[in-house]
Formats: C-alpha cells, sequence, structure tokens
C-alpha cells in the first residue's frame, strides 16, 4: 500500500498511534480531531492525541482529567499552544517512516538472538519484564495479543527475551515502538529484527513511528526519515 505525501503518512501514523494507545489504555474516544481517554491513561501513555492540525484546543482539554495528576496530550503536528491551559512541554520528538520492503541499510553481523512473536499472556510477563528492566508492572494486558498488535521478542540460546519491539498494524501503516535491548545487545540488533519480524508480518505496510536523540538516529540508520515534528505536553498547573 503507498500512501500519497507526507501530510498523509504524519495522520496515518497519528491515527496508528492513537489506536495503540487505546489498546493499550483499553478505552477512550475517537472524535473526528482527536483520540481521547476521560479518564487517567497508563503509565507513559497519553490521555488525547491529536490526529488533525485544526483541534479546537478548549474543547480538548474539556474532554480530558486535568483535576488528578499527569494528564499529557500528544500533539501530534505540534502546532498547539496549552500553555494557557497548564500544560508544559514534555518532549519533543520526531515522527519517522520507513517504506514496504526496504532493504536493510545498515550491515550488521548475523543476529546474535532469534526473533519471534510473543504468544501468550505468560510470555508477555517475560516481555514486560525485559522491557522495563523491573519484573513487570502488568502495563501490557493479555488483551493486546492479537492479530493487529504484535510483541516481538529476540531471544538467546537460552530462551531469555533480550531485544524486543511492538508493532501495531492501524490506518494502512504499522506502527513500532518500545524497541529495547538489554544491556550486551546492540540497538542495532535490536531494530534490524524488530524490522524484519515487522516485514514478515505486514510486508506490504510501510512502518512508522516516532523517536528523539540517540534511538532517532538509529532510526533513521535503519532506513527511516523523518516525517515532521511532534510534542507531547503535560499539565503541571
Amino acid at each position: 500500500m503507498t500512501l500519497p505525501n507526507t501530510e498523509e503518512l504524519l495522520r496515518a501514523a497519528a491515527r496508528s498511534n492513537a489506536a495503540w494507545c487505546a489498546a493499550v489504555s483499553a478505552g477512550g474516544a475517537f472524535g473526528a480531531d482527536a483520540w481521547t481517554s476521560a479518564r487517567r491513561t497508563p503509565p507513559y501513555y497519553p490521555d488525547a492525541v491529536t490526529l488533525t492540525r485544526d483541534v479546537a484546543v478548549a474543547a480538548l482539554v474539556a474532554a480530558l482529567d486535568t483535576d488528578s495528576p499527569g494528564c499529557s496530550v500528544k500533539d501530534s503536528f505540534a502546532v498547539l499552544d496549552l500553555a494557557p491551559q497548564g500544560f508544559e512541554v514534555l518532549f519533543e520528538a520526531q515522527w519517522i517512516h520507513r517504506p514496504a520492503a526496504t532493504a536493510a541499510p545498515v550491515r550488521t553481523p548475523a543476529p546474535a538472538l532469534s526473533w519471534s512473536r510473543v504468544g501468550d499472556a505468560a510470555e508477555l510477563d517475560r516481555w514486560e519484564a525485559a522491557w522495563d528492566g523491573e519484573g513487570g508492572s502488568g502495563l501490557f494486558h493479555p488483551a493486546l495479543l492479537t492479530g493487529d498488535v504484535a510483541f516481538l521478542a529476540g531471544r538467546d540460546a537460552d530462551g531469555r527475551i533480550l531485544a524486543g519491539a511492538v508493532a501495531n498494524a492501524a490506518a494502512g501503516v504499522v506502527g513500532v515502538s518500545n524497541v529495547f535491548a538489554a544491556d550486551g545487545v546492540g540497538d542495532d540488533e535490536a531494530w534490524a529484527g524488530a524490522l524484519a519480524g515487522t516485514a514478515e508480518l505486514w510486508p506490504r505496510l510501510p512502518v512508522v513511528g516516532y523517536e528523539h536523540g540517540e534511538d532517532l538516529r538509529t532510526a533513521l540508520r535503519h532506513g527511516f526519515a523523518a516525517l515532521g515534528p511532534l510534542r507531547v505536553w503535560l499539565h503541571t498547573a
């Protein structure tokens, strides 16, 4: 599937990410210009993701719980000014895009890990423990193990999960997120394994995501191109 231009890709990336946030949060509502959750979402996940550039700020904020701590908004096009509503910029990042069936531009050694899809709740717990390094907290619930979401795991010869990523297919693209590698496993191994697993599952779909800092530089080495900025706001008033 070929999406026609950068703006369409940005919209698809935002909607794909909103679908992932909705799945993790097990709720929320999609409107014409944003996905919003009236109750606090799980850690690391926003209470709103904008889907267009033309968002009515007052209506967006009114749909959220700003009375309890932690309310955040993913401004997918980095165009909103939420400071008057009591928000501060938490971080900025870049949307990224990789065309379907892109050859790997990075020459890496033979994979040190064996990659496959997480298949059940017990394995999902092990994946999360490897991802957060703290034994897991139940952030990722078993209902996420669906056809449209894949938890990809890189395992060593003893079966230990040492790298991984999440891929979710929505809006005509595949969103890749939560890419991680344990100490001693290179980031290139994690990205190469994640992209190979994604291509095997959805070979005809372009891949999108967002990153910043060193993770952005790594993604660009693996065939991604920057699409445009996004901004995450945190309510602090």
